[in-house]
């Protein structure tokens, strides 16, 4: 692990902005799609240009290797669990609950990363700016926000979801000596043989009659907000630990609000930001803490 730099910084930003964008192209595929097939979908598509990025680079895919079932692990708690997961919880919560559960993220991975890996420990300022960071989106999505009797348990599951996206993220430093590319491909294609019986069974997608808009909605959010994001996720999380990548989940809502501005024409408020600086604060607090951790090794 190595202290963040400009280019690091860079390459969050672009994740960020990849997954913002996911959540209009997300709601336009549900016109056509059911959650389970645009999960299948969404990785099916997501597979196909890493692995031919792969055949490109002359890189051995190693899925079905002695590793395979670390693969198969990380795309099963990577990528299937969190989906569905996050998929059904979605349904009955408010977006702004969502986005705060969905942040909770780094406080996770924070917390995660002092027991199991060897150089992200807790210290004071690591601790201030993840809660710096998460006040932010508290404070952005905070009006109207009601858990009830009605919604708790969907909102349990999307809690859940964002900390199997941890879990994996754990489970993928274990085998951060493989190349990137190969590493997202072998997972991508255990995602999509865990989800083909499942979707095949649930939803019976060869009965659906979608629009090409839909269907444009889906193939993106594979190529790019899967295939490239996840080459994306990795890479950041290779070079710069589980905290800094899950760093991301406090950018994504704020993007999101931008890019609604932009396409949307909605209002950019005061509160977004207040948001954004205190967001920003953090993510500066939790490099600092991550070159005090470096320091120290």
């Amino acid at each position: 692990m190595r202290e963040p730099k400009l280019l690091d910084y860079f390459l969050l930003t672009i994740l960020a902005l990849i997954w913002s964008s996911a959540f209009f192209n997300i709601k336009i595929a549900t016109y056509s799609y059911g959650p389970v097939t645009i999960a299948f979908l969404r990785i099916f598509f997501g597979t196909i240009p890493v692995v031919a990025l792969c055949l490109f680079k002359k890189i051995k895919i190693e899925a079905f290797s002695k590793d395979w079932y670390w693969f198969a692990s990380i795309g099963l708690i990577n990528l299937v669990i969190p989906f569905f997961l996050i998929a059904y919880g979605v349904q009955k919560v408010q977006s702004n609950l969502a986005a705060i559960l969905m942040a909770s993220t780094p406080l996770s991975a924070t917390l995660l990363a002092h027991f199991f890996t060897e150089n992200e420990k807790i210290n004071f300022t690591k601790v201030l700016g993840v809660l710096i960071g998460f006040s932010g989106i508290v404070f952005l999505f905070s009006d109207n926000v009601l858990i009830n009797e009605k919604n708790f348990l969907y909102a349990i599951l999307i809690l859940m979801g964002s900390t199997f996206y941890v879990i994996g993220g754990l489970l993928t430093i274990k085998i951060s000596n493989k190349k990137n590319e190969n590493v997202t491909a072998s997972i991508l294609i255990w995602a999509t043989i865990f989800l083909f019986p499942i979707t095949a069974y649930v939803e019976q997608p060869w009965n659906l009659n979608p629009s090409t808009e839909s269907t444009i909605s889906v193939i993106y959010l594979g190529v790019v907000a899967t295939g490239l994001a996840w080459l994306l996720r990795f890479k950041i999380l290779k070079n710069n630990g589980l905290v800094f990548q899950a760093q991301v989940a406090y950018l994504i809502p704020i993007f999101g609000v931008i890019l609604g501005y932009v396409f949307l024409k909605e209002l950019i408020t005061s509160k977004v930001l207040i948001a954004l600086v205190a967001v920003i604060i953090g993510i500066y607090l939790v490099k600092k803490s991550n070159k005090a951790n470096i320091s120290s090794e």
